[in-house]
């Protein structure tokens, strides 16, 4: 089924190749067993606490939302959308990242 509201890994890196943003949500210690090189990490649990600025820095363009499988991603990425930001989930999240041998990075 059709979702608008997420996307294939293959899509999504061509997105961020573009200029899109990807946050990943996932803990400190997820991100450093390795992250997608140019994401930004916003975990889960500060998104209600850092709505205001994560409002007033990305209201007005699009990001991409990734996590380890997709179920934290689409939460997070629901939860930008009532803030006004549209944001798209990566199905699959880092998991299916690796899985088509797309470019990761370990460490900070």
């Amino acid at each position: 089924m059709f979702n608008k509201y997420a996307i294939n890994v293959l899509t999504a890196r061509q997105r961020q190749t573009d200029g899109t943003t990807l946050l990943d949500v996932r803990t400190k210690e997820e991100w450093r067993q390795g992250h997608v090189p140019g994401s930004v990490r916003v975990s889960l649990d500060s998104i209600q606490q850092r709505r205001q600025a994560l409002t007033r820095q990305y209201a007005g363009s699009d990001v991409l939302v990734i996590c380890r499988s997709g179920n934290r991603s689409a939460r997070a990425a629901a939860m930008f959308r009532d803030m006004g930001i549209s944001a798209i989930n990566v199905r699959g999240g880092i998991t299916a990242w690796n899985r088509k041998d797309l470019p990761i990075k370990k460490g900070q």
